[in-house]
């Protein structure tokens, strides 16, 4: 099972295990972590907003253009801005670290 870290707005670090094919966004509610997600993951809102570490945003795909549209109403938004539920957790995104904003 591939490893994520979430670090939460405090800045607590949450390492959790969790199985490929789940979304960052679904193992986020799952943990209690705060990760709004209010259209469930059908890409109409950007609850799910996260910042993936520099050094793990090459091993993402590219985002797509309906997510882009989605990343433009989050606030806070970054270079490597993403919406949880458009990462979807394989054996080759094990370690990867995102952030969750202070506001979405």
């Amino acid at each position: 099972m591939p490893r994520l870290t979430i670090i939460d707005p405090g800045g607590a670090q949450h390492q959790i295990e969790a199985p490929c094919g789940l979304s960052v966004m679904q193992v986020a509610r799952m943990h209690d972590l705060g990760l709004e997600g209010t259209c469930d993951g059908s890409l109409a809102c950007a609850t799910c907003h996260v910042i993936v570490a520099p050094e793990d945003a090459p091993r993402l795909g590219e985002a797509s253009a309906e997510e882009e549209d989605m990343l433009d109403l989050a606030t806070g938004v970054r270079p490597t801005s993403r919406l949880g539920c458009q990462i979807v957790l394989t054996e080759e995104l094990d370690g990867l670290t995102v952030h969750l904003p202070d506001a979405w």
